[in-house]
């Protein structure tokens, strides 16, 4: 179990064809580091293992393409096998999110695959309680989601969208992660707890 504070770790691990899921994992983020929680921002494509391994919880996210992650992120799932078969991310606190340009978009089909690679690693899975305020653009939790982060996306520069409320949201995901995490940081488990 973590000394203090200063051990605890976040990795944000996303995969962003055009800079939008991006500008949402930077927003997570953001929230972390108010908490005073190191955290790390992984492109899959650029992944820092070390930091990954690390850490004690892990944020998944993609955009959503037909209904389900992207190719590259599902590439990315699948290069952690031996990750897998060696419990070596067993009992790290999981997240998610995903962004689609649809409001519904699928988001939840891309939420419960990133759950089920979640618990197929046999790690614990962290939801998010924050109640809607209604569902205008500038409104948290819009999009009504307590499994995971869900944010939209328009064709348009990741400056500009996701909107005011999607971009806050993310921020209070990311607060309510290292919050959690502070509060019941996880127990170190054996290198491998398969049958032999």
């Amino acid at each position: 179990m973590p000394a203090s504070l200063q051990d605890l770790k976040i990795a944000v691990i996303y995969h962003s064809n055009y800079g939008h899921t991006k500008r949402v994992a930077e927003a997570i983020a953001e929230g972390v580091e108010r908490q005073r929680v190191a955290v790390k921002i992984l492109d899959i494509h650029q992944m820092d293992w070390e930091f990954a391994d690390a850490a004690q919880m892990i944020v998944f996210g993609s955009a959503v393409y037909m209904g389900s992650v992207t190719a590259d992120f599902k590439a990315f799932m699948d290069s952690t096998s031996q990750r897998w078969f060696h419990r070596n991310w067993q009992g790290k606190w999981a997240a998610g999110f995903a962004n689609s340009g649809g409001l519904s978009g699928d988001k939840l089909s891309v939420l419960q695959q990133i759950c089920l690679f979640a618990m197929q690693h046999g790690m614990n899975w962290a939801g998010f309680p924050i109640m809607p305020t209604g569902h205008s653009s500038n409104d948290i939790n819009r999009l009504s989601s307590f499994i995971g982060l869900m944010t939209q996306s328009i064709d348009a520069p990741p400056e500009q969208t996701p909107c005011r409320g999607d971009i806050q949201t993310a921020e209070k995901f990311g607060e309510h992660l290292a919050e959690l995490l502070i509060a019941q940081p996880p127990k170190t488990y054996p290198s491998k707890l398969h049958p032999s």
